[in-house]
């Protein structure tokens, strides 16, 4: 196995660890939003602080998810115009797309991790520090730009192979 497979294959595994992580607050979150409503429907005292959690439960499953989502190609894709090319040309499109992303991705990696270092305030409500979820943005957006950088090395190695 090269080097580059085991990189590949580190890099989705830690994916797929984080957002195992990630979906551990999905139920939590579940849970938490059906007592929230269920007490201020039924007995007018809503859940104290319902809304800066759950913030941050959404917070943790998004962005620790996002990597794995691309892994599996489960992001939105519309490809009303693109479907209508060339297997080539897709290729073409989706190479030139993943580059982008992985510029977009950078700058947000960059800012997440600054700002998650910057940042001293907590939430209002249940005083919880804001810092370790602006820092979550930087590190789900770095396992998402691993990811888009193995993607982009697959879609490379299409075009190489002429494999459309």
């Amino acid at each position: 196995m090269g080097g580059f497979e085991v990189f590949k294959k580190t890099a989705q595994r830690g994916s797929y660890l984080m957002a195992g992580i990630g979906m551990f607050f999905a139920i939590p979150l579940m849970l938490l939003t059906t007592a929230d409503v269920v007490g201020r429907d039924l007995f007018s005292k809503p859940v104290a602080g319902t809304l800066e959690v759950s913030e941050y439960m959404l917070a943790v499953l998004i962005l620790l998810g996002a990597a794995y989502t691309q892994q599996v190609k489960g992001h939105v894709c519309v490809d009303f115009f693109t479907g209508r090319f060339s297997r080539k040309t897709r290729v073409y499109f989706d190479t030139f797309t993943t580059i982008l992303s992985l510029f977009i991705v950078t700058v947000l990696v960059w800012q997440g991790f600054l700002l998650g270092i910057q940042e001293t305030a907590v939430t209002d409500q249940l005083r919880i520090p804001k810092a370790p979820f602006k820092m979550l943005v930087g590190i789900g957006g770095t396992l998402l730009w691993l990811q888009l950088l193995i993607d982009l090395a697959d879609h490379i190695a299409k075009i190489r192979r002429k494999t459309f």
